[in-house]
């Protein structure tokens, strides 16, 4: 593949550029670089003529990406990414080996954990530090270098990858079991949504040919933990994850009122999963991208016993 030998424009214009679309004013990016608003300006139409496109539409106190903006946007990100890391790489001697992994709280507890041994064997010298977080992270500002998330897999600004996927099974409390007499009561009774993925249950809810479910009398849920606490407490109906429904059903404290198998031949786009997800530009550390390399070549699903 060749590159076309297109002349840069100044890194200081790229750098206001980048400010002004992540916070979409000029005002707001002048804040964070300490410099006026005129100056922001002045390095936007620099930008502009050099170029020879419009970036932005400028109305009253707002101003709106153009098209090309878009388009740049994610180019000046990466490049701004690469740089950060490198000379964080280079001038930090004990950054060298290190690798900030940032895990959904539930694949942290439920994979992850009792097989990160495995990566500390390839990888003995790794300085491996894990946080846990259930939102996607701003790579550079929380300072992490890959996130394994949970989701449909709509990350794509960055390398991503599916691990597993996460199936769900209808379940309730035994007592709550007795306001569905038919699976058109989902339509009536409390859903637990989770706060990442609000439209869950209605993809559940459109493969069961069920009525749009009357508003009000829904309920979310932080992490997944909690959501099932919530259905084991009584609150409402829940999709809970298989691996820990099918322990659930086993003791009583759920029932699958609709059978455990409900949602088997649901689509799999409808299906979640955990996905690693990384910006493209961290690959070419070693260390991250022997990571990458080890998570996504480990066989992520679990065994199932039969209830």
């Amino acid at each position: 593949m060749t590159t076309r030998n297109v002349r840069l424009p100044p890194l200081n214009s790229l750098k206001v550029f980048w400010v002004v679309m992540r916070h979409g004013s000029f005002r707001a990016a002048s804040e964070e670089l300490l410099i006026s608003p005129q100056a922001v300006s002045q390095q936007i139409r620099l930008l502009e003529d050099i170029l020879e496109v419009p970036l932005f539409e400028r109305k009253s106190r707002v101003v709106e990406p153009t098209e090309q903006a878009k388009i740049l946007s994610p180019f000046v990100q990466a490049g701004f990414d690469e740089l950060s890391e490198g000379v964080s790489r280079i001038t930090q001697a004990d950054y060298r080996n290190r690798i900030n992994i940032n895990v959904s709280p539930y694949f942290a507890m439920r994979f992850l954990m009792e097989r990160l041994n495995g990566f500390r064997e390839k990888e003995p010298d790794a300085d491996m530090r894990l946080t846990t977080m259930v939102k996607l992270p701003d790579f550079a500002k929380d300072d992490v270098d890959v996130s394994i998330q949970w989701g449909f897999g709509q990350w794509k600004d960055f390398d991503t990858k599916l691990l597993v996927k996460d199936p769900k099974v209808i379940c309730c409390s035994p007592e709550f079991s007795k306001n569905l007499k038919s699976i058109n009561d989902l339509s009536k009774v409390p859903l637990l949504h989770p706060v990442l993925a609000n439209d869950l249950w209605s993809r559940v809810l459109d493969y069961l040919e069920i009525d749009e479910h009357e508003r009000g009398s829904e309920l979310q849920f932080q992490d997944a933990a909690t959501m099932r606490r919530g259905a084991i407490s009584g609150l409402g109906v829940g999709l809970i994850s298989k691996i820990d429904a099918l322990d659930d059903l086993r003791v009583g404290r759920l029932v699958a009122p609709f059978g455990a198998d409900t949602l088997e031949k649901i689509p799999d786009k409808d299906v979640p999963g955990f996905y690693v997800v990384m910006p493209r530009a961290h690959k070419r550390v070693s260390i991250i991208n022997s990571f990458w390399e080890w998570i996504v070549t480990e066989n992520w699903e679990p065994e199932l016993d039969a209830i």
